[in-house]
């Protein structure tokens, strides 16, 4: 028995559709819903994206003056909705079959047969498979999903590849319903190969491609780790924009296999798994273009991986692409280049490093000088081996040399200060101070003298002076009183005492206290500055920016 999907009385819309159908924004709908009392109230879908009968809303559209006439493209989609609901995957598929094949699929739905023939004799075959597939895109990316790859990714893959040769072979292995795979090169001439794990993606993929006019494209079904289908396949471009965050890719069953050249990736390290498994398709001479989240660059589980495409001269680029290029999230994502030499001594000795973050999505994909840097290899081999490009670019743009002297000029002006600072001392008493009369802080507290700040108390009398009260809280008896067994400081209000002075003494005291602090703030800041100056000496120093004085 056959499964035939389940179809509503009339197709739902979403508010973006209605917005089309009226030829308004998005916001424009939202309004109507707030002014209006007779719009129409959802039939489905969730508080946050409801959907509307289709027949209910044109209605309204034509009572209110405010509809257009709805498109074939937009009558299919709405009808395929109502048919096939979340199955829409399913939908294209029977729809590209009609239109490759010309026979309906025999669950295919009369109207949805009906509109497609109709919009495919008004634009062709070609038009009408590649208008359902980008609003199959939309509608998985306003869903928030990453299971197709976002147009904006595509652009950015297309972009640095740069041109293909026409007898070039391209292969993606995670291909899902072709759009990058299609997107890259020209449409005649290169090999393209393809390998999906969802069967009705691949499916779909190939329906397109052949409807489209794709010459020499084949598409398998498989879990391209698990069961590779294309062994023997070497390809001049590997394009791939992974799945991520899947921990069960299927590492305990090939720990031994021999696509690992750089290392057994980790379980959390999957996206470098698919990495090696797409360079070990490549030609001599080939290159891998793979998109990567940000955190692929850093993670610690894929160090050793990082360091040997490193090391090798196999990794050529990274760049971080504008944030909101992806269609699931705001976040950054990376593009990583690889390039399998030719010779022994064809490898890279260098990174080019690639920062775009900054960048509009939809601007400029073409780097500036202040967003690109030539990273010897060397300096990426450090004990965390971190790819991330912002730290590289902002790092090899620096004036080393203005800096160092800045610093130097700085701590030689702060230590000066310092000794300066030191307040001149002279024999006191003796140890007799501490006995002589004294005051608790309670006490002054209670006469009015004192209230209680953050974190030491503090003088409200001009017969008290502060910093005299606070140096003396500072005092080693005081601090033994204040500190607990475990270390922990807490001022002890009670138990706390000062010598009792007049207050000409008290500001005397005072005084010095007050030149010890600032001793002690500004012996801080010379420590700050002396580490600052080492690092920024010994990088400069190890990456030749800075040199020894003759």
């Amino acid at each position: 028995m056959t499964d035939t999907p389940a179809r509503q009385a009339n197709p739902l819309v979403t508010g973006s559709e209605i917005a089309r159908l009226a030829g308004v924004t998005r916001a424009a709908v939202s309004n109507w819903r707030r002014r209006y009392d007779d719009f129409p109230t959802p039939s489905g879908g969730g508080v946050n994206s409801p959907l509307f009968d289709l027949a209910e809303v044109q209605a309204w559209l034509d009572r209110q003056r405010k509809g257009q006439e709805v498109s074939a493209d937009v009558q299919l989609w709405q009808v395929l909705r109502g048919a096939y609901g979340d199955d829409m995957l399913g939908g294209l598929v029977d729809v590209a079959r009609l239109l490759s094949e010309g026979v309906a699929p025999e669950k295919l739905p009369a109207d949805v047969v009906r509109l497609a023939r109709e919009l495919a004799e008004s634009g062709g075959a070609a038009e009408a498979v590649s208008v359902l597939a980008e609003r199959f895109t939309e509608s998985v990316r306003r869903a928030g999903s990453d299971q197709v790859t976002a147009p904006r990714v595509i652009r950015a893959v297309r972009h640095f590849a740069g041109e293909v040769a026409p007898d070039a072979t391209l292969f993606d292995p995670a291909c899902g319903i072709g759009s990058l795979l299609l997107a890259i090169g020209p449409e005649q001439g290169v090999r393209r190969c393809g390998q999906e794990s969802d069967a009705r993606r691949a499916v779909f993929a190939q329906l397109r491609a052949d409807l489209t006019g794709h010459t020499d494209v084949g598409i398998v079904t498989g879990d391209s780790l698990r069961n590779d289908r294309w062994v023997d396949l070497k390809a001049d471009l590997v394009v791939c924009d992974p799945p991520v965050g899947e921990p069960d890719w299927g590492r305990e069953d090939l720990l031994l296999d021999p696509r690992w050249e750089f290392g057994t990736p980790s379980r959390a390290e999957g996206e470098l798994a698919w990495l090696q498994h797409a360079y070990a398709h490549t030609a001599p001479g080939g290159r891998v273009l793979m998109v990567l989240p940000a955190s692929v660059a850093y993670r610690k589980a894929g160090r050793r991986i990082r360091a040997e495409l490193v090391r090798r001269g196999i990794l050529t680029q990274v760049t971080a692409l504008p944030s909101g290029t992806a269609a699931s999230h705001a976040l950054p994502v990376h593009l990583w280049q690889l390039r399998r030499p030719r010779t022994l001594g064809d490898a890279a000795t260098r990174v080019r490093i690639v920062d775009l973050t900054a960048g509009d999505p939809d601007g400029s994909l073409e780097p500036t000088a202040e967003q690109m840097a030539e990273v010897p290899l060397v300096d990426l081999l450090d004990d965390a081996v971190d790819l991330t490009p912002g730290r590289h670019v902002e790092d090899s743009h620096r004036d080393y040399a203005v800096e160092y002297q800045t610093l130097r000029r700085e701590l030689t002006e702060q230590v000066r200060l310092l000794a300066e600072l030191l307040p001149t001392l002279v024999a006191g008493d003796g140890p007799g101070l501490p006995d002589g009369p004294t005051v608790s802080v309670a006490d002054l507290a209670r006469a009015g003298l004192v209230e209680y700040g953050d974190p030491e108390p503090v003088s409200i009398s001009d017969q008290l002076d502060t910093d005299y009260l606070q140096g003396f809280l500072r005092s080693a008896a005081n601090t033994r009183r204040s500190t607990s067994s475990s270390g922990t400081f807490r001022l002890d209000g009670k138990g706390a005492r000062i010598p009792q002075m007049d207050i000409s003494e008290q500001r005397r005291y005072g005084a010095a206290f007050r030149a010890l602090q600032e001793f002690e703030e500004r012996a801080r800041r010379v420590v700050e500055l002396s580490r600052d100056a080492a690092t920024l000496a010994r990088d400069g120093l190890g990456n030749g920016a800075l040199a020894p004085d003759s």
